[in-house]
């Protein structure tokens, strides 16, 4: 079970790692509605090493890049349930509007994305790539989203 940090406190944490020999992964995302293919990407994220560290949009973050309506769930209980999936380690909530802040902090040795992102379009590639990590894509499950869940939820409690 992982936990939620500050920023300060992870670098600290990601240091121990380091010394301790450890490949730390770094993803980021809004992690709304949790479902399965938010569980399936984060495992297959934490496959790829030692360490799975997730930077969490807050609300404030997830307003303005998915609009006013969005988040559903509030920051504090998404950072919960997250850290308590057996393959995230470290959840970090960042208000910007990208995780480049924490990328340039914590330099993580593999940066993953899903694979709606094309390498050239992931923040913080250069940052990893250029300390000699790897930045790699994760493809979603079909049919599996937050959008699609609340389209469903919509549908079925609009014909009531």
């Amino acid at each position: 079970m992982g936990r939620v940090y500050t920023l300060a406190d992870l670098k600290e944490q990601r240091i121990r790692w380091k010394q301790e020999g450890k490949k730390v992964v770094f993803t980021n995302g809004v992690f709304d509605i949790l479902h399965r293919g938010h569980v399936d990407y984060l495992a297959k994220a934490r496959a790829m090493g030692d360490v799975l560290i997730l930077g969490l949009n807050s609300d404030a973050s997830v307003k303005r890049n998915k609009g006013p309506l969005r988040p559903i769930v509030p920051e504090q209980d998404r950072a919960f349930v997250l850290c308590h999936l057996a393959s995230i380690d470290a959840v970090c909530l960042f208000d910007e509007d990208t995780p480049i802040d924490i990328i340039s902090t914590l330099v993580p040795d593999i940066l993953v994305k899903g694979a709606d992102y094309t390498p050239d379009t992931i923040v913080g590639r250069d940052v990893v790539e250029a300390a000699g990590g790897i930045v790699r894509t994760i493809a979603f499950v079909p049919d599996r989203s937050t959008s699609g869940i609340v389209e469903t939820i919509l549908q079925r409690f609009a014909a009531k």
